[in-house]
């Protein structure tokens, strides 16, 4: 499938590590969502796509997440 943004089928797969933080001073104290996604990175220009784990997608709608 070739890239979203420029078109090039230059992409390669790879494993992430991404904390998501909740937005705002209000919510400094929330913990921090932690996902762990299969990366679609473009080498020709840098875009990635990933998809959140539906478990960490229902806390970020919740707007909470678990003490680790």
């Amino acid at each position: 499938m070739p890239c979203k943004s420029c078109g090039s089928v230059n992409q390669r797969k790879f494993t992430g590590e991404m904390g998501i933080h909740f937005l705002g001073l209000k919510n400094i104290d929330k913990p921090v969502v932690w996902v762990f996604p299969e990366l679609v990175v473009c080498l020709d220009c840098g875009t990635a796509q990933f998809a959140v784990p539906e478990a960490e997608l229902r806390q970020l709608a919740k707007g909470d997440a678990p003490n680790t």
